[in-house]
């Protein structure tokens, strides 16, 4: 019985050591077939090209991994996630120019409110041209309105009608423009605001580090001091 066994042990090493000597001059490959049976081949079968296998040296000893191929829900689960890294990468980058960017612009928060203010009395300008301008067409369409009325049943005269038209046409794109420009203007507000906050907060991080660099300084050489007092002793 030993006997046997021995010598099916021997007969499963030469297979072994056939397949590797196949292969010497090239790849070894080591890939599992869809009933669990493992393989030793110098080529990898058509049919098991994309199932993954492991590359094996002359010794028999791993080199490679080469990863199964990805199924179509794989592929694009791994897409998804590589296009919400460019995202999250351009969103940081973006984060860091607008923050270099602060801090090139401004030296004191005075500096901010005195931008802020500028840009807000443009706005405001245009928002108080804007309503005066509202008030003349509502006042003229009080006055077109008795006009009308005043004609009782006779017919409206084209030319009244044809203002009538103009100047609820104006009233309607004047105050669309009053609502864009108040929002611009909040706008406004909160992004200086923000930009000011931001500011504070790139200030505060560089006096931090400002401040924290001469004590690093002081410290390194003071780490070295004493390997250069044992050297002094040596000598």
């Amino acid at each position: 019985m030993q006997g046997t066994l021995l010598i099916g042990f021997a007969a499963a090493s030469l297979v072994v050591a056939l397949s590797f000597a196949g292969a010497a001059d090239g790849a070894t490959y080591k890939w599992v077939d869809e009933k669990g049976v493992v393989h030793y081949t110098d080529k990898i079968p058509p049919e098991a090209v994309n199932k993954g296998s492991t590359v094996l040296d002359k010794q028999a000893r791993p080199t490679k991994r080469i990863d199964p191929a990805l199924t179509p829900e794989q592929r694009r689960a791994r897409e998804a996630e590589e296009e919400q890294r460019r995202i999250a990468a351009k969103a940081q980058e973006e984060i860091a120019r607008r923050d270099r960017a602060l801090i090139a612009s401004y030296t004191t928060e005075a500096e901010i409110e005195l931008a802020k203010s500028r840009a807000l009395a443009t706005i405001d300008a245009q928002l108080d041209s804007s309503r005066a301008y509202f008030a003349q067409l509502d006042k003229r369409k009080a006055e077109l309105g008795k006009r009308r009325d005043a004609l009782a049943d006779k017919p409206i005269p084209h030319a009244l009608e044809r203002e009538l038209e103009g100047n609820t046409f104006e009233l309607a794109k004047t105050g669309k423009l009053i609502e864009q420009k108040s929002k611009e203007r909040a706008a406004t507000v909160a992004r200086y605001d923000a930009d000011k906050a931001r500011w504070k907060e790139l200030r505060a991080i560089a006096d931090a580090n400002a401040a924290a660099a001469p004590a690093q300084a002081v410290a390194a050489p003071g780490r070295a001091g004493p390997a250069s007092a044992d050297g002094g002793g040596r000598m």
